[in-house]
């Protein structure tokens, strides 16, 4: 494994990058809303960041194991959905939790960041588990400093996800970035104090822990196994179902892109002009 080390050049471009990721999310807030599809949310996106001088990086993403290349320029993942998302005409309904996840290429760097969202009035237990997913996130930014390891940063994620009755994902992880999408190191959100990879300046990568309400285990939905090809291969859902309601249990993810500074980190992807985290405001569509 090969992580690269970055100049501070290379932290001004991120920042640019990371700031439009930002904003394509704050931008997107006030559309999420009951009875607007995803493929509007996606539409709305793609045109932000085409006007901004940027370049989509999902859209035609193609991972050497992957028989076809990601269709759309955004990840909407819905309620039981955990991520790779792919944006359609599903009508997001009252009570439905969203992630959006988006990946800009501006000058070559890329900006990665997701958020949740809510539709309508979610309920208690999904509210909790999208706080406890953005307080997995900020603690394990805590961590992020030279000397530390990877492993503090996946030990507090777990940590506090256990002591709130969750679980994390271990199928997917976070990722170096930069001018490559993907990249060394693979930042895995469990784990123990003081090990994995010693964090060193200059590092960039992204942490977006993905908190299910049941365990942790994944699959395709095997819904779509006849229907989409597509869609079966991106989308990922939870492993188990709701013991109360009978359906999937609920997944939440946010995610930041990360520069280890000197003395600690710089979130590229930080919000400036909306809290990250959702609130249940008043729909226009109920």
């Amino acid at each position: 494994m090969t992580v690269k080390i970055h100049n501070q050049e290379d932290f001004v471009r991120m920042r640019n990058a990371g700031r439009l990721a930002s904003e394509v999310l704050d931008y997107i807030y006030d559309f999420v809303d009951v009875g607007i599809t995803t493929n509007e949310l996606d539409r709305l996106c793609h045109q932000k960041i085409i006007e901004a001088g940027a370049i989509c990086a999902p859209l035609g993403y193609h991972p050497s194991n992957f028989k076809y290349p990601f269709p759309k320029s955004i990840c909407t993942s819905i309620n039981e959905v955990v991520c790779h998302g792919v944006p359609s005409d599903r009508i997001l309904r009252n009570g439905d939790i969203l992630n959006i996840d988006v990946t800009v290429i501006l000058d070559g760097w890329h900006g990665d960041s997701s958020r949740m969202y809510y539709v309508g009035e979610p309920s208690i237990k999904a509210q909790k588990l999208t706080q406890t997913t953005y307080e997995c996130l900020m603690l394990a930014i805590e961590q992020v400093k030279p000397g530390n390891h990877l492993g503090d940063i996946g030990y507090v994620i777990q940590n506090h996800a256990h002591q709130n009755g969750f679980s994390v994902v271990r199928d997917y992880c976070g990722h170096g970035i930069g001018r490559v999408f993907h990249d060394d190191p693979s930042v895995v959100h469990y784990g123990k104090k003081s090990q994995g990879l010693e964090l060193k300046e200059g590092m960039f990568f992204t942490i977006e822990p993905m908190i299910n309400e049941g365990n942790y285990h994944t699959k395709k939905d095997e819904t779509l196994k006849n229907k989409d090809e597509v869609l079966y291969e991106w989308t990922v859902i939870t492993g188990d179902k709701n013991s109360i309601t009978g359906k999937r249990s609920l997944s939440a993810q946010f995610e930041h892109t990360i520069g280890v500074t000197a003395d600690g980190c710089e979130i590229f992807t930080a919000s400036i002009n909306r809290q990250e985290l959702p609130i249940i405001k008043k729909t226009k569509n109920l």
